[in-house]
């Protein structure tokens, strides 16, 4: 990579307000807690979470070039199970996917059992549990995947920081599922940036403006925890919302061009056209404004219905210059006159879904402790929750404010017969906050 010294002392520069970033080496050849703990050169790991994105995560792992074997699963639900085992034996083999039935747990407490024999652990289920999974794989000494976001409430992201600090303690590797840091025209342009090549970021724009997702109709004898599990992107204790879940990648990347967070967000959303009962309660869109110290405004978009016009990209305004940022690999820097500095198009660019378990395994297998994305991943998913706050009661919420909320959106208990906080109402809609009214923190 171009200018690997100036890239390392940026992100050290980042550490001031944020977690590690990804790739950038903090210690090597030093022997590594929970890896390796059967003594043979196979990395074993275990997959928490079996759904699509378990299952590909998984697929992604397992086709790097190290030694792998799949060893154990657990999932809620045993025919999510069951599938993403069936998919990954038939691309795999008996080879590398060795789970035996007594291997294969299920409920909401078998990710425990699942670890234990693991080196590695791959944390995909719905980010609600991820606070209490990366806890246990912190408490066991695992390597850790763990996909995005990291928690949907304020109590969680606290306790994702704590372990965040408890695993770089323990000189565990953590990598988290915010791709766009594993992905070489983010790298290379957000480096320039950092590097003054749009002189002070003063302003930008964030997007994440699609027509929605999968829906998974209510079934009979289904209990609400049920129901709500299998559509858990529309309940907030599950997701955290789309803003949450999904528009985290494009704050987080808002964050570390600025190489920091906001200090306040002023948002507006609500439930325009996905107004049924099949949404949940989670908003359609949401706008927000968030505030960074300096005064710079980071202008954010996100959207689920079908027939407008989509967008997933992110802009962002220097005082010399400007940038252009998406998925497909493109990255544009321009001065005030429009003259095009930088046109990077990286068509054939490794995927960064496959590097970022590329570059984690190398770690693991060189016994170095390289990555601790947990902090920046808590920081930026907080600043997702602040959009939250910010849009669902229309007002302007501090970050100290939200951070420090205390309102825990998970249930009291798990279980198949324990009842979710939010319920349907008489007709089967589910309440949503209405701006201006709702209290958040």
């Amino acid at each position: 990579m171009k200018n690997e010294i100036s890239k390392t002392k940026h992100r050290r520069d980042f550490l001031k307000t944020s977690a590690i970033l990804t790739g950038g080496a903090l210690l090597s050849g030093i022997p590594l807690a929970g890896a390796y703990a059967s003594g043979s050169d196979v990395i074993k790991v275990a997959l928490i979470g079996c759904g699509s994105r378990g299952t590909g995560a998984a697929f992604q792992a397992l086709s790097t070039k190290f030694n792998l074997k799949l060893v154990a699963m657990a999932d809620a639900f045993p025919d999510k199970l069951e599938k993403s085992y069936q998919t990954l034996l038939t691309k795999f083999g008996a080879e590398k996917i060795s789970v035996p039935a007594d291997k294969k747990f299920v409920g909401f407490e078998g990710y425990i059992a699942a670890m234990q024999d693991a080196d590695v652990v791959m944390l995909c289920t719905p980010p609600g549990f991820r606070p209490a999974h990366f806890a246990e794989a912190v408490k066991q000494n695992k390597q850790i995947f763990m996909e995005k976001p990291v928690a949907t409430d304020s109590p969680g992201i606290r306790s994702v920081l704590a372990t965040a600090e408890e695993a770089k303690r323990k000189k565990l590797n953590v990598v988290v599922g915010l791709q766009r840091h594993y992905q070489k025209n983010y790298r290379e342009i957000i480096d320039r940036v950092h590097q003054g090549g749009i002189g002070d970021v003063i302003s930008g724009q964030v997007y994440w403006n699609s027509g929605g997702v999968w829906v998974n109709p209510r079934q009979p004898n289904q209990t609400e925890m049920e129901y709500q599990m299998r559509n858990w992107y529309y309940f907030n204790w599950l997701c955290g919302d789309h803003i949450v879940e999904q528009h985290v990648h494009n704050i987080d990347v808002a964050n570390w061009v600025k190489n920091k967070y906001p200090v306040s967000a002023y948002g507006a959303g609500g439930r325009f056209l996905r107004t049924g009962k099949d949404y949940g309660e989670i908003f359609d869109s949401h706008s927000v404004e968030f505030v960074y110290d300096d005064g710079s405004v980071i202008s954010s978009q996100c959207r689920h219905y079908t027939g407008g016009a989509n967008r997933v990209d992110e802009s962002f305004q220097g005082t010399k210059g400007k940038v252009f940022l998406d998925s497909s690999n493109i990255g544009k820097i321009w001065d005030h006159k429009g003259k095009v500095l930088v046109n990077y198009e990286g068509k054939g660019d490794a995927n960064p879904y496959q590097t970022e378990h590329d570059e984690l395994f190398a770690a693991i297998t060189a016994g170095q402790f390289k990555f601790s994305d947990a902090e920046n991943a808590a920081k930026s998913t907080m600043t997702a929750i602040l959009g939250r706050y910010a849009s669902y009661s229309g007002n302007v919420v501090k970050w100290d404010d939200a951070l420090n909320s205390e309102i825990s959106l998970m249930p009291e208990r798990l279980a198949w017969d324990a009842l979710p906080k939010v319920l349907p109402n008489f007709d089967g809609t589910y309440p949503y906050a209405i701006p201006g009214v709702t209290k958040v923190v």
